[in-house]
């Protein structure tokens, strides 16, 4: 996920009600106000009798968008955040795009330790099924670069959209997303000026085009839902957006490799919290569960990272870094687990956790008995197990140059400064990649699996292929090879840190149902 590893990751924006002192501002703000379902026109009055109108709203996800002096409160909401409206965007269908004949190594292949964990390469999966372009794979992360030689074969420039404004200050005036390079402040649908979906893409699709690297399912169709800030930030309503417009659009499978900003835990009654901030999270709790269950009603299977807190999510006791926004917001409480991270830990998400080149569970990757579903490759740099060293312990995947130079990756000339970032060129043109860490990049190992289950049993329908999310989750944990907890019963990474693991060995907390394997997804026969 992003935060410690970005690794990466909207501001459409929010501000968040981190004060009690807003449920009495004279200023009138714009809410998102989820009622219980069947009462909005309570909640319209709720809305009027805090001296605001209602603008918009959404009755299949049940909101309101209100502006208002106070916080809208009664007995028909159910939560309340800040927001700050964004663009309207438009429906398209794909067209469907070629097969790749040939199948052979990339001139980078050779870096992706991860492919070979998981058989997807030219001797194992490669050689049976690399998928094709009707099947439709959502990122909803930072962005997509859609320009970049190893993205581009497989971008769908038709169906991508940002939900998401760019915001060159915080609500404190300090830098957040920078001076604004577009029109309206709002990035084209092919732009990624944070890296992190980037990365995230090239994992699940970059093509067998003879450049770079390969992704897990090399011939599907790549479409950016971008809900993610340049600073890296995903906030509720645009988050929502990506999710809602996912299921109205016929796609397949939706990664999601981030939680919802500004809480790493979202809890519905903490007494450390304001009754703002409980409102706000119950806002948050609310908004994902509907939106996920939209989606997935409609055909979208959704894969997300587990998280990089180190944390078994069965027993949390602290979450230091909430709220993160605005900067110097967050602070030290206490937490139990009546409190959730959204949204890996909502029903119906696929939740992943990480493990490095020896197949140890990543130090970082959050675990927990009831939350991991499935594990892959996400790399750890402190891998022990392993021949490799340093950043060859992370996982390779494409990087936007603009993203690199704005970071000091690379120099004027585009020359790498850090033995983390790849230069490769051919016939004149030079692209980039980068090794990162984290469950944000473990989770597109998965839905590039799932991607290949789709083009093997998806039917046609909607202008693509469609296979239902509960028979394709089902493929997906069959596609998997067993990996029990150690034999001592917990990894200890260092002298304080030793993280436990409960379980069998077809199903436990590190590793879920299993290591994912491309190899397995080609092969299994059907159910």
């Amino acid at each position: 996920m992003r935060k410690a590893v970005i690794a990466g990751l909207t501001l459409t924006l929010l501000t968040t009600a981190c004060a009690a002192s807003q449920e009495t501002a004279a200023v009138s703000q714009d809410y998102l106000v989820f009622y219980t379902p069947g009462q909005r026109g309570a909640a319209t009055d709720a809305v009027e009798a805090a001296g605001g109108d209602v603008l918009s709203g959404d009755a299949q996800l049940g909101y309101l968008v209100a502006r208002a002096a106070r916080l809208p409160s009664g007995p028909a909401i159910v939560g309340v955040m800040t927001d700050r409206p964004i663009g309207e965007v438009a429906r398209a269908r794909p067209a469907a795009g070629p097969r790749r004949a040939a199948v052979k190594d990339e001139p980078l292949s050779g870096r992706q330790w991860d492919m070979r964990m998981i058989g997807a390469t030219p001797s194992g999966s490669y050689k049976k099924e690399i998928g094709n372009h009707k099947v439709l794979v959502g990122v909803i992360d930072t962005g997509i670069d859609g320009r970049h030689p190893d993205i581009a074969p497989n971008f769908n420039r038709t169906l991508s959209r940002n939900f998401v404004v760019d915001r060159p200050k915080d609500s404190k005036g300090k830098n957040l997303d920078g001076p604004c390079e577009h029109k309206g402040c709002k990035d084209p649908a092919d732009v990624d000026d944070d890296g992190h979906g980037t990365h995230v893409a090239s994992t699940i699709a970059s093509p067998l085009n003879g450049i770079g690297v390969g992704g897990v399912a090399p011939g599907v169709s790549l479409v950016n839902l971008r809900a993610g800030t340049d600073s890296g930030y995903f906030f509720l309503k645009p988050t929502m957006d990506a999710l809602k417009y996912a299921g109205d659009n016929g796609i397949d499978v939706v990664n999601m490799s981030f939680y919802v900003d500004p809480w790493n835990f979202n809890c519905p009654a903490n007494p450390a919290d304001t009754p703002a901030q409980q409102s706000e999270q119950k806002a948050i709790i609310a908004g994902m569960s509907r939106a996920v269950a939209y989606a997935r009603a409609r055909g979208v299977t959704l894969i997300g990272a587990i998280g990089n807190g180190s944390t078994d999510l069965g027993a949390p006791a602290e979450d230091v870094g909430s709220p993160d926004y605005p900067s110097g917001a967050a602070k030290s409480r206490k937490i139990d687990n009546t409190c959730l991270s959204i949204p890996a830990e909502l029903p119906g998400v696929i939740t992943v956790t990480s493990v490095g080149p020896s197949k140890r569970k990543a130090v970082y990757s959050d675990y927990g008995a009831e939350q991991a579903d499935v594990a892959a490759p996400g790399g750890d740099a402190l891998d022990t197990g392993t021949s490799l060293k340093g950043a060859a312990r992370e996982i390779l995947a494409a990087a936007p140059k603009n993203a690199l130079r704005a970071s000091t990756a690379i120099d004027a000339k585009g020359q790498p400064l850090t033995s983390s970032v790849i230069r490769e060129c051919k016939n004149g043109t030079c692209s980039y990649y980068q090794y990162l860490e984290g469950t944000s990049m473990a989770a597109p190992h998965v839905t590039g699996v799932a991607a290949l289950l789709v083009a093997r049993f998806g039917k046609p329908g909607r202008g693509g292929l469609e296979l239902d999310p509960a028979k394709l989750e089902s493929l997906l944990y069959a596609s998997t090879y067993d990996r029990g907890c150690p034999a001592s019963g917990n990894y200890r990474y260092s002298a304080d840190t030793t993280h436990v693991c409960v379980g069998s060995a077809s199903r436990n907390g590190f590793y879920g149902n299993g290591i994912v394997s491309a190899l397995k997804a080609v092969t299994i026969p059907g159910t």
